[in-house]
């Protein structure tokens, strides 16, 4: 009897195993078999030297074919100026550009499905069709707008979210691939999409960050005057925050912001603190992890010093340690744009079949819907009555320039802003660098490609 208790026991003992055993095969194919079946070692989908043998089409939004395969070729646009300028969006099969739509999308241009793998790939040759948001047209406008400049540039409707152009340079040809390119020093850069992975100084833009604190913060901000005299010493005896000009006695916190007066924006950091400015700026996601759909952004970072007060008012300013990605300003503009509710660009249209309305509109920033208010009237004077609209034509333009001092270099020209057209609900950033002044080649920039989208609704 107990030997036939014991064989039971190491019956059902063996079952419970199988049994566990098929469920974990199950739930790991259901979970990660999509990322099984695109690796690179799968030669049904890459040749030997790691190019796609069969991949869906990937499209822009006008239906310009961007990518797609013939024969077991990876085909792509005849347009060079257009290949490069859409590269880091659409990526390399190769996965040097680890954000590109054809690398975080693989398993969804292979046609992947949980039942069948990929065997529809193998008996049509090619995987189903990925739509982006992306205007390719847009795009190439932007491209040529940056000129000599290697930056980023990057718009988006804030009603939607779509991401309707990221460009990023420097850039190359995946056609015809420079040999030189891992070593020529003028590609530094070329497989980074800086819309998504860049960090810069952000100068004045920041001001905006400061300006909302202020707001929230310091219950008669508009009733207070300001002085400049162009530079603001913070400790009696030592060099103080150098201004753009001297910005005389009577200034308003409108004003100030008209001017970008580092003098004043210096005042009201101190003022206001580390701990609060700091406070504000996560709250408008700095020091986070922040995703735009599948693609991770890379952080936005403000520390401020409380102990030093020099460093302190910099920050404020945009300055000292302060790096901002462009893609998270963007949103910031989107949210102000929008009432307080920021979206995270999405450069996905069509996906298997699934609208990009239907894949739902994802917050990256909230605002409190008073302070956009008012951070919304702050953006349009600066344009009214500083920028002039002559500089953004038809457009009804609200933004900031900023002018990003680099040890060593030439400024960064920065522009972040956005139409208050009903036709034209689109938030735009461009950061140009090693360009001078933000009133000169961001501004250029910004209003080119918003004149696109102004002549050509999409």
């Amino acid at each position: 009897m107990k030997i036939t208790v014991r064989r039971a026991s190491v019956f059902y003992a063996v079952l419970l195993a199988f049994i566990a055993g098929v469920v974990f095969l199950v739930t790991s194919i259901y979970t990660d078999g999509e990322e099984w079946a695109t690796k690179r070692a799968n030669r049904h989908l890459y040749s030997k030297s790691n190019a796609v043998l069969s991949a869906g089409p990937v499209v822009d939004i006008r239906g310009t074919v961007l990518a797609e395969t013939l024969n077991s070729k990876r085909i792509y646009n005849d347009d060079a100026e257009l290949r490069k300028a859409v590269l880091h969006v659409l990526g390399d099969t190769h996965g040097f550009i680890s954000t590109g739509t054809q690398n975080l999308y693989s398993h969804t241009l292979s046609g992947y499905s949980f039942v069948d793998g990929i065997y529809s790939l193998k008996t049509s040759g090619t995987g189903p069709e990925l739509v982006l948001n992306l205007d390719g047209d847009a795009c190439k406008a932007a491209y040529k707008a940056l000129g000599k400049f290697n930056g980023a540039v990057a718009v988006y409707n804030y009603k939607t979210g779509q991401l309707l152009c990221s460009v990023s340079k420097p850039t190359y040809d995946l056609v015809n691939k420079p040999d030189d390119v891992n070593t020529n020093p003028k590609y530094d850069g070329a497989y980074l999409d800086k819309v998504v992975s860049g960090l810069y100084t952000p100068g004045s833009i920041m001001k905006i960050v400061t300006a909302a604190c202020a707001i929230e913060n310091i219950p008669d901000i508009y009733e207070r005057t300001f002085d400049c005299n162009g530079e603001y010493v913070v400790t009696e005896g030592q060099r103080g925050i150098i201004c753009n000009a001297d910005h005389k006695t009577g200034l308003s916190f409108e004003d100030a912001m008209n001017k970008s007066c580092n003098a004043v924006f210096a005042q009201i950091a101190l003022e206001l603190g580390a701990d609060k400015l700091r406070a504000t700026a996560e709250s408008m996601g700095f020091n986070t992890n922040l995703y735009a759909r599948e693609v991770r952004l890379k952080p936005s970072r403000f520390n401020p010093p409380s102990d030093d007060k020099l460093e302190l008012g910099w920050a404020g300013i945009g300055q000292s340690t302060t790096l901002v990605n462009p893609c998270h300003f963007l949103s910031i503009m989107g949210a102000i744009a929008n009432g307080g509710q920021g979206y995270a660009p999405d450069r996905i249209f069509l996906m298997k079949g699934l609208l990009a309305g239907q894949r739902g509109t994802q917050v990256m920033i909230s605002i409190n819907p008073e302070t956009a208010k008012q951070l919304d009237a702050l953006l349009r004077s600066n344009i009214e009555n500083e920028y002039g609209d002559d500089r953004f034509p038809d457009l009804q333009m609200c933004g900031k320039t900023g002018t990003a001092q680099i040890t060593g270099a030439e400024s960064h020209s920065w522009f972040v802003g956005y139409s208050q057209r009903e036709d034209l609900p689109l938030a735009v950033v461009c950061v140009a660098e090693n360009a001078g002044s933000g009133m000169k080649t961001a501004v250029n920039v910004s209003n080119e490609i918003m004149q696109y989208f102004l002549d050509n609704p999409y």
